[in-house]
């Protein structure tokens, strides 16, 4: 069995050996547990991180297409952009969101059915001190002064290596999915599977293959990838907020 922590620095190195345009890949086809899936770093050292929502005419973009124009000057520098939480009909974020260090929207905690409200569910945000993962609870309770960015999604997948306590090792609700975790070393994992995975198989992804613990779920089915160096530009039904990964100056 390969080790968590070689296999995350074997999926590094991989990462480090091709670019285009001056932006190195930062996304990866791997196999795990007979499941194939894409997964892309985000470096602390190398990346920064943003959310974005509504495009430049202040509507919900609900696509990448709204980035060139909603991005400007930053555009040539995405390494990759995904889809990044749950949202409601006319695409608007159902949970907390934070976007420019603004908050849009207030944590959600009220109950009720669906994968977002399977509790624990949780956030992913940036601050001062890096990139997160958190439950919900554990997020409200320890609440940064100021959050540059942030999603609340759900269910988390991975609690403190654990799979969530609701989730099956191997259930039977297959999708395409797509989901966050946060390394031990501060960097930023995004997962979307290939072809329709369990929540525990998934789960199982961020543990042991790429030494993340704390992984949340983002979404299924309408899961979409844009990683301009590969030429991958996923379509499908409309999107919510997107998470978009710049290669820094």
């Amino acid at each position: 069995m390969i080790r968590p922590i070689a296999a995350a620095g074997a999926l590094l190195m991989l990462a480090a050996c091709s670019s285009r345009g001056g932006i190195d890949d930062a996304c990866q086809d791997i196999s795990f547990e007979d499941t194939r899936f894409t997964v892309c770093r985000a470096d602390p050292q190398k990346h920064d991180l943003l959310l974005v929502d509504q495009g430049a005419d202040g509507r919900p973009m609900r696509d990448f297409t709204g980035l060139e124009p909603r991005l400007g000057e930053r555009y040539p520098r995405i390494a990759f952009a995904m889809n990044a939480g749950m949202f409601d009909a006319a695409g608007l974020p159902i949970g907390y969101y934070v976007e420019d260090g603004a908050e849009q929207k207030p944590l959600n905690r009220r109950p009720g059915p669906g994968n977002f409200h399977m509790q624990p569910n949780g956030v992913f945000w940036g601050d001062a001190r890096g990139w997160h993962v958190a439950t919900t609870d554990d997020f409200a309770a320890n609440k940064p002064a100021h959050v540059r960015f942030a999603t609340q999604s759900g269910p988390m997948l991975l609690i403190g290596g654990q799979l969530h306590p609701k989730l099956a090792e191997n259930g039977t609700s297959l999708t395409v999915r797509n989901a966050v975790g946060v390394g031990m070393n501060g960097s930023a994992w995004f997962a979307i599977s290939k072809e329709p995975v369990s929540f525990g198989r998934f789960a199982r992804l961020f543990r042991d293959k790429l030494a993340a613990p704390d992984a949340l779920y983002l979404d299924g089915a309408v899961s979409r990838l844009w990683d301009p160096v590969s030429g991958r530009l996923d379509g499908g039904a409309p999107i919510g907020p997107i998470v978009v990964a710049l290669q820094k100056r």
